[in-house]
């Protein structure tokens, strides 16, 4: 079964959220458990914790079907000592909050290496940064975002999300959160079937089905291999809605949360149904 929802508001309270979700008829949701644009964040108040359990067990949002989002201020590569600290301690924060809400995955972007270092002790780094994570967290996964190599960004290949994991201490709490607007733009094609079934059958062997923990379901405003981060209306960019088809189609996506980031929230409940149409209708 897909489940199939959006990255939804939690202004006001995370206990907000799993409302905003249901209201645009998904069944599966992200959110920011603080302020994404702030380092810093007030703690969360036990009784905004309890309301978010209870808003998410009377809605039927269990934890496989929420995949939070942390900070974009974070780079877990920095090339400098400081700023590198500072986005570890604010990455280990943001794991201890999904702890304490019972979510089990934090989703994230690896890095960037900011042209100050190689790519390979950019990936070192992002990986020993994950470490320092887990080992000051509990039951929370770190599932890495593939990127669309903008800039000095790495993680935009196949090859950099697997040498990231093969330096995770604990694999068991590792995974991958595939984004089909950065997959596009690093050059992975999608569009029809052949290239799809190349595409993950090229991510099956490299990094593994068995990381994948959710995926966020984008069209693109740039062509392929444009290597730029530009999110589009679903069927409304170069990937268009065949490469959607596909997907919804794909049994191996099955039991993860499938996650709208596209740019006009006014249209998710409409391409929501679009989605579970395409994954109903063979």
């Amino acid at each position: 079964m897909k489940y199939i929802g959006a990255h939804v508001s939690a202004s006001g309270g995370v206990s907000r959220a799993p409302q905003n979700a249901q209201a645009i008829g998904a069944q599966a949701f992200a959110l920011f458990t603080k302020n994404q644009r702030q380092w810093l964040a007030a703690p969360l108040a036990a009784d905004e914790i309890e309301r978010f359990a209870a808003t998410c067990r009377d809605l039927g949002y269990t934890p496989d079907k929420i995949l939070p989002h942390d900070s974009y201020l974070i780079n877990l590569g920095h090339p400098q000592a400081g700023p590198l600290q500072k986005s570890r301690d604010a990455f280990i924060g943001e794991m201890q909050r999904c702890q304490q809400l019972g979510l089990q995955m934090l989703n994230f972007h690896p890095g960037a290496h900011l042209q100050q270092l190689s790519e390979q002790e950019c990936l070192a780094r992002i990986a020993e940064s994950i470490n320092q994570a887990l080992e000051n967290s509990e039951g929370v996964t770190a599932v890495i975002e593939n990127t669309a190599g903008q800039g000095s960004m790495v993680g935009h290949r196949f090859e950099q999300l697997a040498e990231i994991i093969a330096r995770i201490k604990d694999q068991a709490r590792a995974g991958v959160c595939l984004d089909t607007c950065h997959l596009f733009a690093a050059g992975y094609d999608l569009r029809e079937p052949a290239a799809y079934e190349e595409t993950m059958q090229a991510f099956a062997s490299i990094v593994g089905y068995g990381y994948l923990r959710g995926m966020h379901v984008n069209d693109a405003k740039k062509p392929l291999g444009s290597r730029v981060d530009r999110h589009a209306p679903i069927g409304k960019g170069f990937l268009g809605l065949e490469a959607f088809r596909l997907l919804m189609q794909d049994e191996r996506l099955n039991g993860i949360p499938l996650i709208l980031e596209t740019p006009e929230p006014e249209r998710w409940p409409e391409e929501i149904a679009l989605l579970y149409d395409l994954a109903n209708n063979t």
